[in-house]
């Protein structure tokens, strides 16, 4: 049993692992339906962070070093197959820095690193940056990202619930924050980056700026949408039909 996974794999399912991380103050949730999207020969299997979900109870993570020890403990067995890891925005952060700690460790890489809504991390972020981002009130946080658009228009309409999420998303900017701090390193593997038409929060520029992160080839795709468009269909068949070129061929 994988803590750090939403669904349990399957020990006999061929193809690519393509191991999904979330964004900021989200959850597995988000790549619903994802499964049907990316199409046949991939395994979708949604990491769900602690504090959230199934995991409510557990205490959030903000240290990036002890994060990316819990996932390879939790999840390295399974990193023995061809897998692929997506991260959308603060989950790109987290896929780049588990791929980077198992090319340190002489560990298996990934087929492919992709990456979506998310600034290359030797970026600069005018939120997570700033100095007071502990000691913002709920009111001033929410209205921060909201400048940014960096909080979904559905859970803008609903203030209840946004604010039950605000612990969940205060503990993520700071895992952000510190995902970013950590000394930025090219990858053994190829990087596919996602950037959506009318994203606001991140820009084109920012997202090809992934190119300095790997040594084995960049790609950039333009999507439709703004900055949650791994809700859309669109991305998860881009995905899918990148994993089966990339997927190494069947021996024997």
């Amino acid at each position: 049993m994988h803590r750090y996974l939403a669904v349990r794999p399957k020990a006999d399912e061929a193809g690519t692992q393509l191991l999904c991380f979330h964004h900021a103050g989200a959850g597995a949730m988000a790549y619903a339906g994802w499964r049907h999207r990316v199409g046949p020969d991939v395994s979708v299997l949604p990491v769900r962070l602690p504090g959230r979900e199934t995991r409510r109870r557990e205490p959030r993570i903000t240290d990036t070093g002890r994060l990316v020890e819990e996932l390879q403990q939790d999840l390295g067995p399974l990193l023995e197959k061809p897998y692929a890891l997506y991260g959308h925005s603060m989950g790109a952060l987290v896929a780049y820095r588990l791929a980077l700690h198992r090319a340190a460790h002489g560990l298996r890489p990934p087929l492919l690193l992709l990456v979506g809504a998310c600034s290359a991390p030797q970026l600069p972020s005018d939120l997570l940056d700033r100095g007071d981002l502990e000691t913002l009130t709920d009111e001033q946080l929410i209205a921060a990202m909201a400048d940014e658009e960096s909080i979904p228009e559905a859970l803008l309409a609903r203030p209840d619930w946004l604010r039950s999420t605000l612990d969940t998303l205060r503990a993520d900017l700071l895992l952000a924050r510190d995902l970013r701090a950590a000394p930025v390193r090219p990858l053994p593997c190829p990087v596919e980056a996602f950037a959506g038409r009318d994203d606001r929060m991140v820009t084109i520029p920012q997202i090809r700026a992934w190119e300095h992160c790997t040594d084995a080839g960049f790609r950039l795709r333009t999507v439709p949408g703004a900055h949650f468009f791994v809700r859309g269909r669109e991305v998860p068949r881009a995905v899918g039909q990148s994993l089966r070129s990339a997927a190494p061929l069947p021996t024997g």
